[in-house]
């Protein structure tokens, strides 16, 4: 069906998307010595099934994406609570990390990109295939660009670059005029940069589309026409709650 079957304990900090079974354990209490009970304590501890989750048969059923989270019970009693936490973070830079920046300012040889992180990356005019002094890409205030991070860490402004250790674009560059640009869950981009994407997979099956996906969130969509991009648009955003059955329905349609 396209769900994943996972032991619960062995997701916790993983990305869970809807539809994916988290399996308990049958007999939490001879589950090893983490699992012992405590002298007095409640023969079976309960287990608390938080948001983003509902009970089934063999476990808990994911019902929105984001990390798998546990806390135990307090004494050695199985138990304690699972759930989802699907608090949006804000995109922290990571070098070699490829993302999709906005251009907001021209400041001599640099320009200044909005990442969707706390401050703005810096890009040199020279940092694009073919790029000399007197052969300067066109870049303009508003511009997308796809690249990726050179330096990215606490003390240093976040520094992107549009070549490889070759000098090569390598598909990286100013993202075409029309399209469009919008923003998902980190947990969801994690997912769909995966190889073999399901999801992918099944929208290469709709139309010829171009598609970038930046690992700050953002992902720029272009199909021949406006409603075929809204489509592509819409699926991936429901992608975030939807169960991979009712995707293929709605993929179906």
């Amino acid at each position: 069906h396209g769900h994943n079957l996972g032991a619960a304990e062995a997701c916790v900090g993983q990305v869970v998307l809807p539809g994916d079974v988290l399996l308990l354990p049958a007999h939490p209490d001879e589950d090893g010595e983490r699992l012992r009970l405590g002298a007095g304590a409640a023969p079976r501890g309960r287990l608390l099934c938080g948001p983003g989750l509902r009970r089934c048969g063999v476990g808990l059923l994911v019902t929105k994406c984001g990390l798998l989270r546990h806390r135990r019970a307090g004494g050695a009693a199985a138990g304690g609570a699972y759930w989802v936490d699907s608090q949006q973070k804000r995109y922290v830079p990571v070098k070699g990390d490829h993302v999709i920046g906005i251009v907001t300012a021209k400041a001599g040889d640099v320009f200044k990109l909005d990442v969707g992180g706390s401050e703005q990356a810096s890009l040199s005019y020279l940092a694009f295939e073919g790029a000399t002094k007197r052969n300067r890409p066109n870049v303009q205030v508003g511009d997308l660009v796809y690249g990726q991070f050179l330096v990215a860490n606490k003390d240093m402004e976040p520094e992107m670059v549009c070549i490889d250790s070759s000098g090569r674009s390598s598909g990286m560059g100013i993202i075409g005029q029309d399209g469009f640009l919008f923003k998902v869950s980190l947990g969801l981009i994690r997912k769909l940069l995966a190889p073999k994407c399901e999801i992918i997979q099944e929208l290469s099956q709709l139309y010829p589309f171009e598609l970038v996906l930046g690992m700050n969130g953002r992902i720029w969509v272009k199909a021949k026409t406006v409603q075929q991009t809204l489509i592509i648009v819409n699926i991936l955003e429901a992608c975030e709650y939807m169960t991979a059955e009712q995707r293929k329905q709605a993929l179906s349609l």
